[in-house]
């Protein structure tokens, strides 16, 4: 039985994908545009983190996806982890190995450095303060690239801004704490299953020398880059879509 609570949908029929989204993310914000791809061999279980101020624990929250699927009858399944979903996907494969097959992690972390830590307490700091255009200022800074941003009319970045000011979601605050705390490095080399981790190389938020480490920490992981901001499914969703959905067929997944 888990304490955190999962608004969960399910799409597709096949081999089971579990979706594992960023912090200050969604299930619709970070893969609403790689599902219709993903749910077209697969039943894919999409959990949303708790909209609220639910408490926010690293093994809770792996139990808690993992549980989701397993409610929706999906027995074993891929996790496919953004962000902070990462070290959710890779704690959940240490916890419960028997369930999970594959792992696809992109744009990830086993620990944040300083540069992810300053920003994810940034963003506590104006959340707190109810500076919501501040913290969309922050984050779009620093979840795009410098090359997409600036390929922006200034009257789009602006509405960029409103937009994100005004759809903040709930239990952001939670999950950035969360993402200060992370630490899955002891867990990766326990892990079996065939990995792809996906590096976003313009990435300003994580830096992309966390996801080679991911990779060289993982045994037999493979690894391939994007030319993106952290943001990757906004930027290169094409990239990104057949870089999953090749490694999922390739294996068998």
């Amino acid at each position: 039985m888990t304490t955190i609570p999962l608004q969960t949908s399910i799409h597709g029929t096949g081999p089971g994908i579990l979706l594992a989204h960023g912090g200050g993310g969604s299930i619709e914000s970070n893969f609403g545009t790689v599902i219709p791809a993903l749910a077209a061999g697969h039943t894919v279980v999409a959990p949303d983190y708790p909209g609220d101020d639910t408490p926010l624990t690293l093994d809770g929250l792996a139990d808690a996806l993992v549980a989701a699927a397993v409610d929706a009858g999906v027995e074993t399944f891929t996790i496919v982890g953004f962000s902070l979903g990462t070290a959710v996907a890779v704690r959940a494969a240490a916890r419960h190995p028997e369930r999970v097959t594959g792992l696809l992690l992109t744009a990830g972390l086993a620990a944040p450095d300083n540069r992810a830590r300053l920003a994810v307490q940034a963003w506590q700091d104006l959340l707190d303060r109810g500076e919501h255009e501040s913290f969309a200022r922050l984050v779009l800074l620093t979840g795009f690239s410098t090359d997409f941003v600036n390929s922006l009319p200034a009257a789009a970045v602006d509405e960029m801004v409103r937009q994100t000011a005004d759809s903040i979601p709930g239990g952001t605050s939670q999950q950035a704490a969360l993402i200060e705390t992370v630490d899955t490095t002891a867990d990766l080399a326990t892990l079996t299953v065939p990995t792809l981790v996906v590096a976003t190389t313009a990435d300003l938020l994580v830096d992309p020398a966390n996801s080679r480490a991911l990779a060289a920490g993982i045994p037999g992981a493979e690894y391939a880059e994007i030319e993106a901001g952290h943001v990757v499914m906004a930027e290169r969703l094409d990239e990104w879509e057949k870089l999953l959905t090749g490694f999922l067929d390739r294996h068998r997944l």
